[in-house]
Protein backbone atom coordinates (compact mmCIF):
# COMPACT_ATOMS: atom_id res chain seq x y z
CA UNK A 1 0.00 0.00 0.00
CA UNK A 2 1.16 3.51 -0.69
CA UNK A 3 1.03 6.23 1.98
CA UNK A 4 -2.38 7.56 0.93
CA UNK A 5 -3.88 4.05 1.17
CA UNK A 6 -2.30 3.48 4.57
CA UNK A 7 -3.69 6.78 5.88
CA UNK A 8 -7.13 5.88 4.59
CA UNK A 9 -6.95 2.43 6.20
CA UNK A 10 -5.91 4.05 9.48
CA UNK A 11 -8.91 6.38 9.36
CA UNK A 12 -11.22 3.41 8.70
CA UNK A 13 -9.79 1.23 11.47
CA UNK A 14 -9.17 3.77 14.22
CA UNK A 15 -11.82 6.36 13.32
CA UNK A 16 -9.36 9.24 13.39
CA UNK A 17 -6.43 10.47 11.32
CA UNK A 18 -3.05 8.85 11.75
CA UNK A 19 -0.53 10.74 13.92
CA UNK A 20 1.64 13.04 11.88
CA UNK A 21 5.19 11.93 11.28
CA UNK A 22 4.61 8.16 11.31
CA UNK A 23 6.62 6.52 8.57
CA UNK A 24 4.96 4.18 6.07
CA UNK A 25 6.75 1.30 7.77
CA UNK A 26 5.28 2.18 11.18
CA UNK A 27 1.82 2.74 9.70
CA UNK A 28 2.01 -0.75 8.18
CA UNK A 29 3.09 -2.28 11.48
CA UNK A 30 0.33 -0.63 13.51
CA UNK A 31 -2.31 -1.54 10.96
CA UNK A 32 -1.08 -5.13 10.68
CA UNK A 33 -1.18 -5.55 14.46
CA UNK A 34 -4.68 -4.11 14.68
CA UNK A 35 -6.00 -6.30 11.85
CA UNK A 36 -4.45 -9.40 13.47
CA UNK A 37 -5.77 -8.48 16.91
CA UNK A 38 -9.30 -8.08 15.57
CA UNK A 39 -9.07 -11.36 13.64
CA UNK A 40 -7.70 -13.27 16.64
CA UNK A 41 -9.95 -11.64 19.24
CA UNK A 42 -7.34 -9.32 20.76
CA UNK A 43 -5.75 -9.69 24.16
CA UNK A 44 -7.37 -11.92 26.76
CA UNK A 45 -9.00 -10.36 29.81
CA UNK A 46 -6.21 -11.13 32.28
CA UNK A 47 -3.60 -9.54 30.00
CA UNK A 48 -5.72 -6.41 29.54
CA UNK A 49 -6.27 -6.13 33.31
CA UNK A 50 -2.56 -6.64 33.93
CA UNK A 51 -1.63 -3.90 31.48
CA UNK A 52 -4.12 -1.38 32.82
CA UNK A 53 -3.34 -2.04 36.48
CA UNK A 54 0.44 -2.16 36.10
CA UNK A 55 2.10 0.45 38.26
CA UNK A 56 5.03 2.36 36.82
CA UNK A 57 8.32 1.32 38.32
CA UNK A 58 9.83 3.86 40.60
CA UNK A 59 13.45 4.58 40.20
CA UNK A 60 15.38 3.39 43.21
CA UNK A 61 17.34 6.17 44.76
CA UNK A 62 20.75 5.43 46.10
CA UNK A 63 20.75 6.86 49.58
CA UNK A 64 24.27 7.70 50.69
CA UNK A 65 24.82 7.61 54.41
CA UNK A 66 27.47 9.56 56.30
CA UNK A 67 30.52 7.40 56.84
CA UNK A 68 30.15 5.67 53.48
CA UNK A 69 32.99 5.58 50.99
CA UNK A 70 33.00 5.87 47.23
CA UNK A 71 36.06 4.47 45.51
CA UNK A 72 36.94 5.05 41.87
CA UNK A 73 40.10 4.44 39.91
CA UNK A 74 40.86 6.95 37.18
CA UNK A 75 44.00 6.85 35.02
CA UNK A 76 45.76 4.56 37.46
CA UNK A 77 44.97 6.69 40.53
CA UNK A 78 42.51 5.48 43.16
CA UNK A 79 40.21 8.22 44.47
CA UNK A 80 38.38 7.75 47.78
CA UNK A 81 35.46 10.02 48.62
CA UNK A 82 33.97 9.97 52.13
CA UNK A 83 30.26 10.70 52.54
CA UNK A 84 29.70 13.32 55.27
CA UNK A 85 26.63 14.97 56.82
CA UNK A 86 27.03 18.05 54.66
CA UNK A 87 28.25 16.45 51.44
CA UNK A 88 31.53 14.76 50.63
CA UNK A 89 35.18 14.85 51.57
CA UNK A 90 37.92 14.24 49.02
CA UNK A 91 41.64 14.96 49.44
CA UNK A 92 41.02 16.64 52.78
CA UNK A 93 38.52 19.16 51.37
CA UNK A 94 34.74 19.34 51.75
CA UNK A 95 32.59 19.28 48.62
CA UNK A 96 28.84 19.69 48.22
CA UNK A 97 28.57 17.82 44.93
CA UNK A 98 29.88 14.56 43.52
CA UNK A 99 29.75 16.08 40.06
CA UNK A 100 32.26 18.77 41.01
CA UNK A 101 34.58 16.09 42.39
CA UNK A 102 34.21 14.05 39.20
CA UNK A 103 35.03 17.16 37.15
CA UNK A 104 38.13 17.81 39.26
CA UNK A 105 39.30 14.22 38.80
CA UNK A 106 38.65 13.95 35.06
CA UNK A 107 38.89 17.53 33.82
CA UNK A 108 35.57 17.01 31.99
CA UNK A 109 31.92 17.39 32.87
CA UNK A 110 30.58 14.17 34.40
CA UNK A 111 27.51 13.24 36.37
CA UNK A 112 29.01 12.54 39.80
CA UNK A 113 26.66 9.64 40.62
CA UNK A 114 27.36 8.11 37.23
CA UNK A 115 31.12 8.58 37.55
CA UNK A 116 31.12 6.81 40.92
CA UNK A 117 28.88 3.99 39.69
CA UNK A 118 25.75 4.90 41.62
CA UNK A 119 23.56 4.88 38.49
CA UNK A 120 23.01 1.81 36.39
Amino acid sequence: MDRASLLEAWQNIFGRPAPKGLSQNMLRRFLAFEVQAKAQGGLNRSTRVGLTSAKPRRRQSTKLKPGGRLIREWNGVTHIVEVTEGGFEWRGQSWRSLSVIAREITGAHWSGPRFFGLNR
